[in-house]
């Protein structure tokens, strides 16, 4: 029979075949000349043994298990379960956007991260470089099978890729996929790329614009129905998606009272700050004194990044006393890159690819810097970067004792809770530099807290976008540009932005047992280490391997 180990190995090999551009990113060799099938047969293909696998892991005895197998077993049936759910959404009919939310933004955004320093790796990417037209046109078609079905996008996302689209044809010398840099002397491959990029890919690309703007974008739904309540089975849809991002059962309706509770309680935090530091106890008009003080945003990018550099190192320096488990290198700070910054979020982590080839990345945007807050920075670069996504992703990936699906399983309720869970750390670690530096993170709290009530209020309750927008302005001190862009998120990604604050009051209810279980015994950096020495794991399964360390120890 097949033990745990081999089906985690099993289903890594159905998961990366069937999203390769992952492989690219986490570095893993055997991919990088693929991309995705979009086609209705291949996803059919890759359901059929992702159910295969779920119903083989299933027919395991728990009992006959070691823990460690028990829970690489719950993740194996989480991973197969939750990838059927996804492909029996049929995003890609749907999903059409100028970031990496979207098949085509995110060819733009990772296949450009490939190493070709070696002539295989060359050729690899060329050959993927050619599989774009073909790729284009599964997804066009896919489009126009959504179109046929009532499963459409919405417009203002297909105008802003058409955008990006645009912009992308009119600067060729800024192409992304000129910017992996092969090994000296390799001038075929240049020539060789440059040929592909001119009589292949752009052209489809530029088709593939075409049919956006003559075929979807009339049908776009308008901003009054940006949800997936308007979409024919919307409803069980967004349940799928939102028990996906979740890995709970938790309902829209749950879950849009714990996010008004939460913006509720975060209100008392930001007037007692306000009181203390403006002298003003109106939470309106510190809403408005954080969006309007020139004092308060960022003047030209290099200070944006420095600033970053800076918190990530000061957080570096205080982590051992927090955590055994560190990262084997430190976390790179970029920009993000021209051609994704107008669709792009604030920031962003970009995993290190595990053989060796890239650094793990923090990217923040510099697109409009003089509109950007900076006292936001400091929170975004400990969630993001240190101890956030680059602890737990890195060190996930240094973990050899765990098989891979452990170790790169995308939960993102896990993936995002931590990140989310990170932030509030690091007022306990002393690393906020301020008052300022506090109000940005009552800033993203809100805006996590906000998302419950928004990403359901969108896709279960039928908000139009502007009712989004105006709750957003309304309990959080995001600026106008980013709440926008936020929304535009949630619309293009539902249930995704649904996991922070869950996956973070379940981590901090975690805490809160073993605390009150152990007492003086409590080692706040056992429990870290705990937490990130499983890889990304279901909330369910996580809480069980809480409560057996918490036994273990009483």
């Amino acid at each position: 029979m097949t033990g745990v180990v081999e089906l985690a190995d099993e289903l890594f090999g159905v998961l990366i075949g069937a999203e390769p551009l992952t492989a690219t990113m986490l570095g893993v060799p055997g991919y990088d000349d693929r991309l995705s099938d979009f086609t209705e047969d291949g996803e059919r293909a890759v359901g059929e043994r992702l159910a295969d696998l779920a119903q083989r892991a299933r027919a395991l005895d728990p009992d006959a298990l070691s823990a460690d197998d028990r829970t690489t077993r719950a993740v194996i049936i989480q991973q197969a379960e939750a990838t059927m759910d996804r492909i029996e959404c049929r995003l890609v009919e749907y999903t059409v956007a100028s970031s990496f939310l979207a098949p085509v933004g995110e060819v733009l955004s990772v296949l450009p991260t490939a190493s070709v320093s070696s002539q295989d790796q060359a050729e690899a990417y060329l050959t993927r470089l050619r599989a774009v037209p073909a790729f284009l046109d599964a997804i066009a078609a896919r489009h126009r099978m959504g179109i046929a079905a009532g499963r459409v996008p919405v417009a203002r996302l297909v105008r802003a890729a058409i955008e990006q689209l645009d912009a992308y044809a009119a600067s060729p010398d800024q192409d992304p996929f000129l910017r992996p840099e092969p090994a000296e002397g390799n001038e075929n491959f240049v020539a060789d790329r440059e040929r592909v990029l001119a009589e292949l890919v752009r052209p489809a690309l530029a088709g593939y614009r075409e049919v956006l703007a003559t075929e979807v974008l009339p049908h776009g739904r308008p901003d009054d129905r940006p949800g997936l309540s308007w979409l024919p089975e919307g409803e069980q849809v967004y349940a799928a998606l939102s028990r996906l991002h979740t890995t709970t059962d938790r309902t829209p309706d749950e879950l849009h009272e714990t996010g008004l509770r939460l913006v509720a309680d975060l209100a008392r935090e930001y007037i007692a700050l306000g009181t203390k530091t403006m002298g003003t106890d109106d939470l309106q008009q510190i809403f408005a004194n954080l969006r309007t003080d020139p004092a308060l945003r960022w003047n030209t990018e290099d200070e944006l990044l420095d600033a970053a550099r800076e918190a990530i190192s000061r957080a570096s320096k205080a982590a051992p006393s927090w955590f055994g488990l560190r990262p084997s290198h430190e976390c790179q700070v970029e920009a993000v890159p021209a051609v994704e910054a107008a669709g792009s979020p604030g920031a962003y982590y970009m995993p290190a690819s595990m053989d060796g080839e890239r650094r793990g990345t923090y990217f923040a945007n510099t697109d409009k810097v003089t509109e950007r807050f900076r006292y936001t920075a400091e929170a975004t670069a400990f969630h993001e970067a240190v101890p956030g996504h680059h602890f737990q992703f890195t060190i996930s990936q240094e973990l050899p004792d765990l098989p891979l699906l452990r170790r790169t399983a995308p939960v993102t309720s896990y993936i995002e809770g931590w990140g989310l869970y990170t932030e509030r750390l690091a007022e306990e670690m002393g690393l906020y530099s301020g008052d300022v530096a506090r109000f940005g993170m009552l800033t993203l709290d809100s805006m996590r807290a906000a998302r419950l009530v928004v990403d359901t209020g969108l896709h279960a309750k039928g908000w139009s976008r502007q009712q989004a927008i105006d709750f957003m302005r309304d309990n959080t001190a995001m600026a106008p540009m980013e709440i926008e862009s936020e929304v535009d998120r949630y619309v293009a990604a539902p249930g995704q932005a649904l996991a922070y604050m869950v996956g973070r009051l379940e981590i901090q209810r975690l805490r809160a047992e073993a605390e009150q279980a152990l007492g003086e015994r409590f080692d706040i950096r056992a429990f870290h280490d705990l937490v990130l020495a499983g890889g990304p794991l279901p909330l369910s399964t996580l809480a069980e391997v809480v409560t057996d360390w918490i036994a273990a120890q009483v």
